[in-house]
């Protein structure tokens, strides 16, 4: 083991001890209820998922225009929407595409945030007032209408509104990355490096970057929630997922026009998005205390 890996280890022990023991974590979420339950619907989702076919009563995308509107009962769960769709059965597959939206978007944004962050932070001078500034001009502007921008340039699909969310997530990444970056770029581990002669290519790669990765995960994992309301909201104004395709927003925004007469056409996918919303917040939250040294230290 090297001077380099031996340093960074003891600090990352110091500052994020929690980190080390996966185990004490899953503990630690499962004995907070608030945050128990986030897990518990998160699973659920994945469960639904990935059981889509066997879990759905009907096709999503057969019509039965002689079953339109029907109220929710024993032959549809949830109800039928003004095409005859079941909705219980769109809503299970649209799990899927929330989940796409979600994996999709964060396997863009972190990249993207890190690198964008720990270079500004490690370099400084002109470097980090470059890439601070552009990251500045997309904070400037609410994520939504940013967006709605960017779909509008690209075309409504939903390909083109995972690219949308996606451009319009990755600054607050890059600024909580910048942050880490200061406070560990004049460590003792880090000056290790140095001396042994690391590129800074090597020094943020192996040194910072993992130092950074807790807070990260924290803010990928609150930011999903904003991933789903905003994948919504596109949907909503028809510039996201495209019909037939059982997306929450997209099925509340052809509900609406009927959703006096029909309550359940607009309700059930509102749920949905607060449920799976609501879940990822008090995920994201049991993971900050999981991660404090302060709340470690006092169990």
């Amino acid at each position: 083991m090297t001077v380099e890996t031996l340093t960074m280890s003891t600090a990352s022990r110091r500052r994020y001890p929690a980190l080390h023991s996966l185990r004490n974590i899953l503990v630690f979420l499962l004995g907070k209820p608030i945050s128990c339950f986030g897990l518990v619907v998160i699973g659920l989702l994945l469960v639904i998922a990935l059981f889509a076919p066997l879990l759905a009563t009907h096709d999503p995308y057969a019509q039965n225009l002689a079953n339109t509107l029907a109220a929710p009962g024993a032959a549809n769960f949830f109800g039928t929407d003004e095409l005859g769709r079941d909705i219980y059965s769109r809503l299970v597959y649209g799990t899927r595409i929330t989940l796409t939206i979600i994996t999709l978007v964060t396997a863009v944004v972190g990249p993207i945030g890190l690198i964008v962050g720990t270079t500004a932070g490690y370099f400084g001078g002109l470097v980090d007032t470059v890439m601070m500034r552009v990251t500045d001009i997309f904070l400037s502007f609410p994520g939504l209408i940013l967006a709605l921008a960017f779909v509008a340039a690209l075309g409504p699909s939903l390909n083109n509104a995972i690219i949308a969310i996606a451009l319009t997530s990755w600054p607050p990444i890059a600024r909580l990355a910048r942050a880490e970056t200061l406070t560990f770029r004049s460590a003792d581990y880090v000056a290790a490096a140095r001396l042994q002669g690391a590129s800074p290519l090597r020094i943020i790669a192996k040194s910072i970057v993992p130092m950074c990765l807790p807070s990260v995960i924290i803010r990928l994992t609150l930011n999903m929630a904003t991933v789903i309301l905003t994948a919504a909201g596109l949907g909503f104004l028809g510039l996201g997922a495209q019909p037939p395709l059982p997306e929450w927003g997209a099925m509340i925004a052809t509900g609406r026009r009927y959703m006096i007469d029909s309550w359940w056409l607009v309700t059930f996918p509102g749920l949905a998005i607060l449920m799976v919303s609501l879940a990822f917040n008090l995920v994201g939250d049991g993971l900050r205390d999981a991660l404090d040294p302060k709340q470690m230290n006092r169990r």
